[in-house]
């Protein structure tokens, strides 16, 4: 009985470990610097011959710039991703620079693929997320110059300026790839429309109302 006792203990530590890595994989090479001209499809980006690689590869340049505003959500955001850094191919991370004018908004959305933590570089920050069903809870708060706040994977989130001055924030993703979801870019404008019926019984809204809602998206 001991040493199935034991057996089972293992199984669980190993259940977990890989669970834990259950977001990007591994790497098992020093790097795999991303060939974005290959035409090879996998779940992820194929590898450059390491004889070609340079330090131009690890790098990103802009991060310091600041981006146009001047759209109906106030907000821009830049990503650091493995398409703009290729360098970060296979290593789980990526880096975004986020950009408010005042009263601009990072609208409700979700990383499937990643947790996300944040930090204001200048201005206030309202940041907040919902937990899963069925509590739903919402979590937020006002976040100063210097503040720091996590959000967890696939949590439906947003961001927005309160204040009369631009924003300036960075976040860290960890994922290579977060993928973004914008909940009302997904339900209203997809492509094909999801059906009016479908739209008007989960959302309790009149089909004139959705239709309205689906020409704004």
């Amino acid at each position: 009985m001991a040493g199935y006792a034991c057996i089972l203990a293992i199984s669980f530590l190993v259940s977990a470990f890989f669970v834990a890595l259950a977001s990007d994989q591994s790497p098992i090479l020093d790097f795999c610097v991303a060939d974005t001209e290959s035409q090879v499809l996998l779940n992820g980006l194929t590898c450059k011959d390491p004889k070609q690689v340079v330090a131009n590869d690890f790098s990103f340049s802009g991060l310091h710039l600041a981006a146009n505003t001047s759209n109906s959500l106030g907000c821009h955001v830049t990503p650091v991703t493995a398409l703009e850094m290729p360098g970060l191919n296979t290593l789980g991370i990526s880096i975004i620079r986020i950009d408010y004018a005042p009263r601009g908004i990072n609208p409700l959305h979700t990383h499937p693929r990643a947790s996300e933590i944040l930090i204001v570089l200048e201005g206030s920050l309202e940041v907040g997320f919902i937990t899963s069903y069925p509590e739903n809870r919402h979590i937020g708060k006002v976040l100063q110059k210097g503040d720091a706040f996590v959000f967890p994977v696939g949590l439906v989130h947003y961001q927005r300026n309160p204040g009369p001055n631009n924003t300036v924030a960075i976040a860290a993703l960890s994922s290579q790839n977060p993928g973004v979801i914008i909940v009302a870019n997904a339900v209203f404008g997809s492509t094909p429309d999801i059906s009016n019926d479908i739209l008007e019984k989960s959302f309790q809204m009149d089909k004139n109302f959705i239709a309205y809602l689906q020409t704004k998206f």
